[in-house]
């Protein structure tokens, strides 16, 4: 069985309302993106990954992998995510990539999304 690995960031994570998109996974790790990434809050209702315009202004991002077969990604966990949101590959902080959802272009400008970056602890710590 063909695995891969899914970086999640929001209510995908441990205690989150999703997480059981991953009841079958296997836990790997708290790990951080990269700092090359924006970090939002849309809506208060779930967060998004994007990428920095400018290198300089990218933050790493905490979030947690898991270990998935395609069919457990394309069954229970992508007809979940908001249209706001596509899959994509992103890189951790170790230099290694990962599947991710990010948000789309379109969104990031959208009303009721807020720059949420600086916030340290991820998604938990911003929903405190």
């Amino acid at each position: 069985m063909d695995l891969v690995r899914m970086f999640v960031n929001g209510q995908g994570m441990r205690g989150g309302e999703f997480n059981d998109a991953f009841s079958d996974a296997r836990f790997v790790g708290e790990v951080f993106s990269a700092p090359r990434y924006r970090f939002y809050a849309v809506r208060d209702t779930f967060p998004g990954l994007h990428p920095a315009q400018e290198p300089e202004l990218g933050r790493r991002v905490l979030g947690e992998v898991y270990e998935l077969p395609y069919l457990m990604l394309a069954e229970r966990l992508l007809p979940r995510e908001p249209p706001e949101l596509e899959l994509t590959v992103i890189e951790l902080e170790d230099g290694t990539g990962s599947l991710s959802m990010r948000m789309r272009d379109d969104a990031v400008g959208a009303p009721g999304v807020v720059d949420i970056s600086d916030v340290e602890g991820g998604w938990r710590a911003y929903r405190g």
